[in-house]
């Protein structure tokens, strides 16, 4: 019997991209994904069910469906992406029911994976150079985005204690680049003149879109709790990064950065605090645990920038393929569940 799992956020980029790579796996039988939102991208096999944003429904949904293996996907770690109610009601209101149904009475749940965020470590001068799994932030948290992943955090830690039986591994990630993803720091580096912090020049860190995928597929293939850094290898200046993207740098003052950086939202770009930060002082994190459990990357922070690069060249020359996509939920059931539907191997 193979796998059953379940993921939270089938309607983000990472509930749709991992739903998509789980449904090539021979080994997993059930994907069911929640969301408040409809799927983004086409999906084969896998079974759409609506929720509200604090996932009441979860609960019932583990009962009835005996999954073995919950993924996180659907914690905000973009903090333009949410009001300050929506960060409480998803992230942490989402993760505690998300673990009250796990640990309920009966549970098949054998397997807990929860995609975070090295925003937990912060970004200040005090820092250094690289985060270790086990080292403490250096600064009380700043930001709400910051507030609401450790407190994520602290309700993952005290799930793994009160369910031994349970293998719950954490991924945090390091900012995520990719020619698919959207997101305010992607969205800088496509800007003709590339912001930055007059007077700084930070350490960046990056991990492939591609990386960030197949190590959530490593981490549900089992085997290996814990918390896990996930970052591609080698820190870039930020200027150098602007350099590969073939990009001048337009500095901000370092006093008064937000409002100056407030003009971009009229060019589609919306630069949160947290970003700011990393901008004045980098981050670095420490990816060796993952790599010595066995996990491989396919990119470094420098082929991130380039194979991002190069998409973007590419999409000017010929344009995007990607149609778009809208769920439907007839469709849907037809596809999956008609008998004039021609199976493979059938016919």
């Amino acid at each position: 019997m193979g796998r059953r799992v379940l993921i939270t956020g089938l309607g983000t980029f990472w509930g749709g991209r991992l739903a998509q790579a789980l449904e090539e796996q021979d080994d997993v039988d059930v994907i069911i994904g929640l969301d408040t939102e409809e799927p983004k991208v086409r999906l084969e096999r896998t079974e759409y069910v609506r929720s509200d944003e604090n996932y009441s429904i979860l609960s019932r949904i583990v009962a009835a469906t005996k999954v073995d293996t919950i993924v996180h996907t659907f914690l905000v770690v973009d903090s333009t992406r949410a009001t300050g109610r929506q960060l409480h009601e998803i992230n942490v209101i989402g993760t505690m029911n998300l673990f009250a149904a796990a640990s309920t009475p009966g549970s098949t749940v054998e397997n807990v994976v929860v995609k975070s965020s090295a925003l937990v470590y912060g970004s200040t001068p005090r820092d250094p150079v690289w985060f270790t799994e086990s080292t403490n932030r250096k600064s009380t948290p700043r930001t709400r985005i910051e507030h609401s992943l450790l407190e994520v955090e602290g309700y993952v830690r005290d799930f793994a204690i009160d369910n031994p039986h349970v293998e719950v591994t954490l991924l945090r990630y390091c900012n995520v680049l990719g020619p698919r993803l959207s997101t305010p720091f992607s969205k800088a580096l496509r800007l003709p003149a590339v912001p930055s912090v007059l007077g700084f020049d930070p350490r960046i860190q990056l991990v492939h879109e591609d990386d960030v995928v197949r190590s959530l597929l490593f981490a549900i293939g089992g085997g290996h709790p814990g918390i896990y850094n996930v970052a591609g290898d080698g820190l870039l200046p930020w200027s150098e990064i602007a350099r590969i993207c073939d990009k001048p740098t337009i500095p901000m003052p370092f006093v008064g950065t937000g409002l100056a950086a407030a003009p971009l939202r009229r060019l589609g770009v919306d630069i949160p605090p947290e970003l700011l930060d990393l901008l004045r002082y980098g981050r670095g994190i420490d990816n060796r645990r993952l790599k010595d459990a066995g996990f491989s990357y396919s990119y470094t922070t420098a082929g991130a920038t380039a194979a991002f690069v190069e998409a973007v060249r590419l999409r000017k020359t010929i344009g995007t393929q990607d149609s778009e996509y809208r769920y439907e939920e007839d469709v849907e059931q037809f596809f999956r569940h008609s008998p004039a539907v021609v199976r493979d191997g059938e016919g």
